[in-house]
């Protein structure tokens, strides 16, 4: 006897005769005989106690097609079949819709889900074939089913979906030094380890790229000017040897000489050894802008996943302040500003410059002038952006100015947002860790089901309660990935596992990576705060002061949680100011199809990215940051704090100093600052002129903007999506 029955999304039900019943009679009535309730009572009740206990939904239907092809009424089991096969069409016309869209390569929500990607080029279709048809094998065998009614009713967005099956991680924060030093197996081919700052340069993009095609996140170097500062002396080194065999002496002694920095000069008024070493320093200095400019230039070129996109990389750097390393940094500032190829702004690597008092940031620090470059060259090329060392969540215990590995103390970010630091599985660093998965909250959601309460602390106390009931459910569909995470074996990612992850070189390949991944972090995200602040107390937090304070409450509820799941799953929790994309506009569609326009709520078809203050709403650099800040605290997972600033930043370097200095001031963790930058799409040409219809250059009237999206650059606006075109248009500078 039937009891349970599979449905077609995995789900277990009770078995309903009234379901077998109403379908054979929908077939009855198409017939010129009509219904047969006698015979409807009979068959149902056959085929209840003829089933076994447990039966998948089409299972059910192959006997009551057998059951009507032995009655009387053959013609009801043909109408029968076709109703099935009809609806089986149906099931699937969603998917075939889908396909034509990417197959026809029109731009909408699915083709335009990351504005990096080129889901138009045939690698990029194949890519959103397999995304979009991975995505409901997750949602019916691999998610709970309150994890999936959580997404179904739009509480919750499941970030990289599509990769749940394989099993692979976010990111990771690249030790470099373990690859340039040692070497590496990649593919078929096998890298020595590095001699030249040349070699060194190729060495991390390959690193860089391998680790993309491993994982489903970004990559990023945490001390690029460390780990490349060593090469900066042993291509000096070979210099000098160029001349051993040049001039036939022994030169050894220049070798050894230790220089304040690496500076390129005129040789004309230098003679003997001293013209000699000077001409080996600027054959380095060049052979390192050369090196960089490659590092750019394949950052922007080498692609990944499947050739369809480049890979989404970041690197950190500012704080050695050795003579080598100086010279990496000022090199790679250097090619940075020049541009690639006709001079265009390069998308990747997105660089962050490690803001430090006593290091890089005060005019009496060694790396001050470094400093005021790259202010120089954000004014003109948007990065790089800022990392604050000095905030007080970002300062670490063994940090000492004369540890000459004083960056395995220093926080390192992704371009994005994403940070990792703390740990309670090892050692509090950023270097070889890196998150695992992350999930989002919609805010929005949950104060809008609460807006009908009139008493304020009713409201309030149901926004809590469903917030509790929701974060609940996130922290175990994280865990319930993570269980699924660790049982992929070390050979499933060669290099992350052999060079990259913490620990992982001591697996073998068969060995699952439990025991390593759990120093990585699991991020409980959050959207629209803005717009939750709205429904629930009128206003949001850059207007009214009793928002603001209800906003920390929430962030600072949710922080409070998290540490709760820290310790009742014994992982690295994190609350993350989720850097939205796709997910602004998706959230917002389907809570407007639920509630309507709701003025200040839905009434744009984006949702307030994490806890930015809304991009329409006017203020200063200063009450944004003043605002914001205290978030920046409660977000250990990862922030971001932005400023639009107005016209041509290309010669104003101080407007961009201005803006680090509001970190300083109110403990902002990490910053980027946005400005005008046109883009001919025909020639590459760019400019920062008020509004360019035609470029000076070539004619072309295809401009476009070069703007940040949610941290990092995109090359044209065309591979936006509606809702971060929508947010684009209404940003308005904070002046």
């Amino acid at each position: 006897m039937i009891q349970v029955v599979v449905k077609r999304d995995g789900r277990v039900v009770g078995y309903n005769e009234e379901k077998i019943k109403a379908a054979i009679r929908k077939a009855m009535l198409t017939t010129e005989l009509g219904e047969d309730e006698a015979l409807i009572q009979k068959i149902s009740d056959r085929i209840g106690t003829k089933g076994s206990e447990r039966m998948t939904v089409e299972s059910i239907q192959d006997m009551v097609e057998l059951e009507l092809m032995n009655s009387p009424r053959k013609e009801v089991a043909k109408r029968y079949i076709a109703y099935r096969d009809q609806r089986s069409i149906a099931r699937k016309a969603k998917t075939r819709d889908m396909f034509r869209e990417i197959i026809e390569a029109k731009s909408n929500d699915i083709t335009r889900e990351n504005a990096n990607m080129n889901a138009d080029s045939p690698a990029g279709m194949m890519m959103k074939f397999a995304s979009e048809t991975t995505k409901p094998f997750v949602d019916d065998y691999l998610l709970t089913a309150e994890a999936r009614d959580a997404v179904r009713h739009n509480y919750l967005h499941i970030h990289d979906k599509d990769y749940y099956p394989t099993k692979s991680l976010t990111c990771v924060q690249h030790p470099l030094e373990n690859i340039l030093h040692y070497g590496f197996l990649a593919g078929h081919g096998e890298s020595r380890p590095a001699k030249r700052i040349e070699t060194a340069s190729i060495i991390a993009c390959i690193s860089l790229e391998t680790a993309q095609n491993e994982m489903h996140g970004g990559q990023a170097i945490p001390a690029f000017d460390f780990y490349l500062a060593p090469f900066v002396r042993s291509s000096y080194i070979e210099e000098i040897e160029n001349l051993e065999r040049l001039t036939g002496r022994d030169l050894s002694e220049m070798k050894n000489v230790e220089f304040k920095d690496y500076e390129k000069k005129e040789l004309d008024s230098l003679s003997g050894d001293e013209r000699l070493m000077q001409h080996a320093v600027n054959r380095t200095v060049s052979r390192v802008h050369q090196a960089m400019e490659a590092f750019i230039h394949n950052m922007n070129t080498i692609h990944s996943r499947g050739g369809n996109q480049v890979v989404f990389s970041s690197i950190n750097y500012g704080t050695d302040t050795s003579a080598e390393g100086r010279c990496i940094i000022r090199e790679l500032l250097h090619s940075t500003f020049e541009g690639v190829g006709n001079g265009a702004t390069a998308i990747f690597p997105i660089q962050i410059w490690k803001k430090k008092r006593g290091v890089s940031y005060l005019p009496e620090d060694p790396n001050y002038d470094l400093y005021r470059l790259a202010c120089k060259v954000t004014a003109r090329r948007f990065f790089p952006n800022f990392v604050n060392l000095d905030a007080t969540y970002n300062q670490h215990e063994k940090w000492r100015a004369d540890d000459p590995k004083r960056y395995q103390y220093e926080v390192a970010t992704m371009g994005c947002r994403t940070r990792v630091f703390e740990n309670r599985f090892g050692e509090k660093t950023s270097i070889g860790r890196g998150n695992l998965s992350f999930s989002t909250i919609n805010l929005v959601r949950l104060a809008i089901e609460c807006m009908a309460i009139q008493d304020k602390e009713e409201r309030l106390e149901c926004f809590f309660h469903k917030l509790d009931e929701i974060l609940e459910i996130t922290a175990r569909q994280l865990n319930d990935r993570f269980e699924f995470q660790k049982t992929a074996l070390a050979k499933q990612f060669p290099l992350l596992m052999s060079k990259l992850w913490n620990g992982g070189n001591n697996l073998k390949p068969d060995d699952t990576i439990e025991s390593v991944i759990n120093q990585g972090t699991l991020g409980i995200g959050f959207i629209g705060l803005a717009e939750c602040l709205i429904g629930l107390v009128g206003k949001h937090h850059g207007e009214s002061e009793e928002a603001q304070a209800l906003g920390l409450r929430i962030i600072g509820h949710m922080r409070s949680r998290v540490n709760d799941f820290c310790e009742q799953y014994g992982h690295n929790y994190s609350v993350l100011a989720t850097p939205a994309e796709g997910l602004s506009g998706r959230f917002t569609a389907r809570d407007r199809k639920s509630f309507g326009i709701i003025p200040g709520i839905t009434d744009k078809i984006y949702y307030t990215n994490s806890n930015h203050v809304p991009v329409y709403y006017h203020c200063s650099p200063r009450h944004k940051a003043e605002i914001e800040a205290p978030y920046h605290a409660l977000t250990g997972g990862g922030h971001i704090f932005y400023v639009e600033i107005d016209g041509d930043a290309t010669h104003n370097p101080d407007a961009i100093a201005d803006i680090v200095d509001l970190m300083d001031r109110y403990n902002i963790g990490y910053c980027s600052v946005n400005h005008n930058r046109n883009r001919c799409m025909e020639c590459g040409y760019e400019d920062a002129s008020a509004d360019l219809q035609e470029c000076p250059k070539c004619g072309s009237h295809a401009i476009d903007r070069l703007q940040r999206i949610t941290g990092y650059l995109v090359g044209t606006t065309e591979r936006w999506n509606n809702a971060k075109l929508a947010e684009l248009n209404d940003r308005v500078v904070h002046k």
